[in-house]
């Protein structure tokens, strides 16, 4: 699949298709094409049946789902007490935290809000997390040996609408770089995460609840239209937007297009807790230094003839993906993602380092993707 083979009327045929409640049976309602789902009703049902609607739902029906009532309201406030004293440090102290889809000042995030959560209020931690709806979600999309991360999101009033996009891992991608992957990954990557959300606050439209585009993750290359304004044009005309209470949960197929919405309201912080679960499978069999083995090779890569052949070694030695890593002390700024250890390397070899600056500049990059 290539960039320019993309076409609206392509995506716009795709979406062009409406959401039957008859096709699931544990469903409330279906609401501007998107199933809706009481979480008591979830947690009464058959397991096994349950997760399998769920994943149906995600995969093939209109790739979202709405749960109400998954978080209570009395565990969500106490939650939303620790962040609101978080951003306020992050602010006193002047710390841009960067955004991957919006602009500067729009927003505040907390980024791993998951750990700093159990390290302030342990009882929080666990009265939020030890949750049937998101484990249940969570595992019939990944299976049981998931991993959670979180990332506070509060959109500040005035705060613009982020552009519609697709979620990690290719969703984090230029279309350049994502046209270096074969087709097969476009499938692949959808199963290797799940995106929620739990509202922090009543969620009116007018605070720009999230824009969500039913039935998009079936469009064959929606990683590639990421920067056309004709795609940017048509999916926030179509998108949908469905009001929260507070402590309602989303859950969306990471291929998805969807983004945050205007808040244009004076005085409304609007706060959700974006929840990423990874898949357990992503992962190598070995633990490897790859530190340690850059180093070890450094002198002979920056005394290759070619520079082809460096890069050819450089790619078996090096970590060459940028995450995980910890995004307050390694924000994605100019760019939806930082500088990985590959580039680093690589960006020494042009300027010539010696092995001791690699060194110092390894080790500081390797410190500031530790969590503090």
């Amino acid at each position: 699949m290539r960039a320019d083979d993309c076409r609206v009327e392509d995506l716009a045929a795709v979406v062009d298709v409406q959401t039957d409640l008859a096709h699931y049976a544990l469903a409330r309602e279906v609401r501007q094409n998107v199933l809706v789902y009481d979480a008591a009703s979830l947690a009464e049902a058959d397991r096994d049946a349950a997760q399998a609607e769920v994943a149906r739902a995600l995969r093939d029906g209109p790739g979202v789902i709405i749960v109400a009532d998954a978080v209570a309201p009395d565990v969500v406030d106490r939650a939303s007490v620790v962040f609101t004293q978080i951003i306020a440090e992050q602010n006193a102290a002047g710390q841009a935290v960067g955004d991957h889809f919006a602009k500067p000042g729009a927003n505040d995030r907390i980024w791993n809000s998951l750990e700093k959560l159990a390290e302030r209020a342990p009882d929080v931690f666990v009265a939020y997390h030890a949750n049937e709806v998101i484990d249940l979600v969570s595992s019939a999309w990944l299976g049981p040996a998931y991993q959670l991360t979180a990332q506070v999101n509060v959109v500040n009033p005035g705060g613009a609408a982020q552009v519609p996009h697709r979620d990690y891992h290719l969703g984090f991608m230029s279309p350049a770089q994502i046209e270096r992957y074969p087709d097969h990954v476009h499938d692949l990557s959808p199963v290797l995460t799940l995106q929620a959300a739990v509202a922090h606050d009543d969620t009116p439209l007018e605070s720009g609840p999230t824009m969500l585009l039913p039935h998009s993750q079936k469009y064959p290359g929606g990683y590639l239209i990421a920067g056309r304004d004709d795609f940017a044009e048509f999916t926030t005309t179509h998108c949908v937007q469905i009001p929260f209470a507070k402590g309602d949960a989303i859950f969306f197929n990471p291929a998805l297009i969807h983004g945050a919405g205007e808040n244009r309201t004076a005085d409304v912080r609007r706060m959700v807790n974006l929840l990423q679960v990874s898949s357990a499978f992503g992962r190598a069999m070995e633990s490897v230094d790859r530190e340690r083995m850059v180093l070890a090779i450094y002198d002979e890569l920056k005394a290759a003839e070619d520079p082809h052949v460096a890069d050819l070694a450089l790619r078996a030695a090096a970590e060459g993906y940028a995450f995980p890593t910890n995004l307050d002390q390694d924000p994605p700024v100019g760019g939806l993602a930082p500088e990985s250890q590959a580039d680093l390397v690589r960006r020494a070899l042009r300027e010539g380092w010696t092995r001791d600056e690699v060194a110092a500049a390894l080790a500081a990059h390797a410190d500031k993707r530790r969590t503090h």
